[in-house]
């Protein structure tokens, strides 16, 4: 079931106040529109991790440990840093907030929205 249009703009102020009061968590909830995925990096990430496998086998075929050794470290890099995402950077103020806007409480915000939706049924 879809939302309707004023459902929608609540939900994307919501999302706004929750980047503002707390950008950390919102990250990590991974709604941020600007963390994305980078070909280049998983390009390079699996052309890496390609070296390390061929490296791994030298190592192994030669009865080398430390060639073998070296694979792997390159090879867990490569996939490392294939699966590393790009941040879009927005510039903030010291301590990842935004300046000029004094912090609110996102609790007391959506109290005070069911407080007025109570009032405006009744």
């Amino acid at each position: 079931m879809p939302l309707s249009e004023h459902e929608q703009k609540l939900l994307e102020q919501l999302e706004k106040q929750l980047h503002e009061d707390d950008p950390k968590f919102a990250s990590s909830m991974g709604s941020d529109p600007g963390r994305s995925w980078s070909t280049r990096h998983l390009v390079i990430g699996v052309l890496g991790a390609l070296a390390g496998i061929l490296l791994l086998l030298l190592g192994v075929s030669m009865q080398l440990i430390v060639v073998g050794v070296l694979g792997f470290v390159v090879m867990g890099a490569g996939v490392y840093f294939a699966t590393m995402r790009n941040s879009g950077g927005r510039p903030t103020a010291a301590g990842g907030r935004k300046s000029g806007k004094p912090r609110s409480s996102f609790m007391s915000n959506l109290e005070e929205r069911w407080e007025e939706r109570h009032r405006g049924d009744s």
